[in-house]
């Protein structure tokens, strides 16, 4: 069956968004028109506004806005209108976040670019697309760390984006105001919860985070840019 769609793009680096373009317009058996690129979350929730849009490939981290609040967005706006992930994060917890909100597809951009007529024509089919080497759930043996040279595996938590994904809203505004010096009693009050529900919060994210005291903590958040 031959399909003609409107796509839009967005990706922080227009260079990929382009490359993209290409790989897309040689799939057969599907017309496609690129109407628009996006280089941040404003500018897609801008660009998709009064268009017709069949389906939106997209990356997940922006400067400005949640990818996957992105996501809910668009599904809610307009329910036709499909969402591809693509992306270099395929952490599991952030797979199926991005599932949950709405997605049709994930695409990681380490996998060849011929995959992607098997995405583009199962996610028209009405079906969901998983990109090889992308799961819901914890595979059997995980080894989407990437190896250094050294042999070690560089952690996770090096990347400031994945990290903020492992903490939720409340845990990172309580991790902000841990880095300002200030004690449990003392953020309680700004943020209206208890001191024992802090201290859980202080718990599940030096938990979380791989550390053990207060003063490492704070020392993890400066470096890894957490506070705003």
């Amino acid at each position: 069956m031959h399909h003609k769609i409107n796509i839009l793009l967005a990706d922080t680096q227009q260079l990929f968004s382009e490359g993209f373009t290409a790989i897309l317009q040689k799939i057969q058996g599907v017309e496609t028109n690129v109407i628009g690129y996006a280089s941040s979350g404003q500018e897609l929730i801008d660009a998709i506004a009064g268009e017709e849009v069949d389906m939106v490939f997209m990356d997940i981290n922006f400067p400005d806005l949640d990818g996957v609040e992105l996501i809910s967005s668009i599904k809610s706006q307009d329910g036709t209108t499909r969402v591809c992930v693509v992306s270099s994060y395929t952490d599991h917890k952030l797979v199926k976040k991005a599932f949950l909100a709405g997605a049709d597809g994930y695409f990681s951009k380490s996998n060849n670019s011929d995959e992607l007529s098997s995405c583009v024509t199962q996610i028209l089919e009405g079906d969901r697309f998983l990109s090889e080497g992308v799961y819901i759930t914890p595979p059997q043996r995980q080894s989407d760390a990437p190896v250094l040279t050294n042999g070690s595996r560089k952690s996770y938590y090096q990347d400031k984006f994945l990290i903020q994904q492992k903490l939720t809203k409340r845990e990172q505004e309580v991790l902000n105001l841990i880095t300002k010096a200030l004690n449990n009693k003392e953020i309680a009050d700004r943020l209206y919860i208890s001191h024992q529900t802090v201290g859980v919060h202080r718990k599940n994210i030096m938990r979380k985070l791989g550390v053990r005291n207060t003063v490492n903590l704070i020392r993890f958040a400066l470096d890894h840019e957490l506070i705003s």
